[in-house]
């Protein structure tokens, strides 16, 4: 089972001709769209200003611009591996 920040709100016809993942240049799931809406218990719109601001996210993970600000994705999601020489991948 994938993770819900890996989960588009359309299928796969729908993504394919939408005009927001067209114009989009990293493919995402723009906030604008009604298929962005995230219905799932766990979503909740984070207020804390260190958990948006966390540079450990991996927030390139997340196909769809909500999930950005997202609590449960910046708590759970993916983290991002720091370099050779102790840096973050970003």
């Amino acid at each position: 089972m994938s993770a819900c920040w890996e989960q588009r709100g359309c299928d796969d016809e729908m993504s394919s001709r939408c005009p927001h993942a067209i114009a989009s240049d990293d493919g995402r799931c723009v906030t604008d769209c009604f298929y962005t809406v995230c219905w799932k218990p766990q979503h909740k719109i984070a207020t804390d200003i260190a958990v948006l601001l966390d540079q450990t996210v991996d927030r390139n993970a997340a196909i769809k611009e909500p999930c950005t600000f997202c609590e449960f994705f910046l708590q759970n999601g993916p983290r991002l591996q720091p370099l050779a020489d102790g840096s973050d991948s970003t």
